[in-house]
């Protein structure tokens, strides 16, 4: 079995995990883990975007086989580590809303006022541009919600479904990675 199959893989399994703890979740109205597991499906995502972006094959192998042996990925001819920053700010530029969702989920990750959720909403403690960013794209790719002033509450019914989308879309690129795609900068 190739590094690339190996990787395909790990991906897919992982994303296969993620698809089980959102059910488990959501019955359960955890919502800020919900964020979380969003977010860790977003960082499979923007690596493969960022493998995608890589034209030199070659290049774009090396760093499939250091995934595969739990290494970190390295710059290409140098030693500078390849931060998750550069790869979600490469995603938004191909994407033009990772970044903000991104952003929403690493409050989830690490512990901060977000997590106070049922007493503070976390939609008001972002820039009015990453709220804007983050409802526009509800609205635009899963119809709500609808309320003119969404709150954090109003988006946890379509949580749900931006998993799916992530991970349909995660997995179309799984997919032109293994046929040796690449996409545009």
């Amino acid at each position: 079995m190739t590094d690339l199959e190996i990787f395909c893989r790990q991906v897919r399994a992982r994303s296969k995990d993620h698809a089980k703890a959102i059910d488990v979740l959501y019955r359960e109205n955890i919502p800020s883990q919900i964020i979380s597991i969003l977010r860790q499906e977003l960082d499979s995502m923007i690596r493969v975007i960022y493998l995608l972006s890589i034209k030199d094959i070659t290049y774009r192998n090396e760093l499939i086989t250091a995934s595969v042996h739990g290494k970190e990925w390295k710059e290409k001819n140098t030693k500078k580590r390849i931060t998750d920053r550069k790869m979600a700010d490469l995603a938004n530029e191909l994407q033009g809303w990772t970044k903000s969702v991104y952003s929403f989920g690493c409050a989830f990750i690490h512990l901060s006022n977000f997590h106070d959720y049922k007493q503070r909403d976390p939609l008001s403690m972002i820039s009015n541009e990453e709220r804007e960013a983050i409802i526009s794209h509800m609205k635009a790719y899963h119809f709500g919600p609808q309320n003119p002033k969404p709150k954090f509450s109003d988006l946890i019914p379509y949580l749900p479904s931006v998993f799916s989308k992530i991970k349909s879309n995660l997995e179309v690129y799984i997919i032109d990675l293994q046929n040796g795609e690449t996409i545009e900068e």
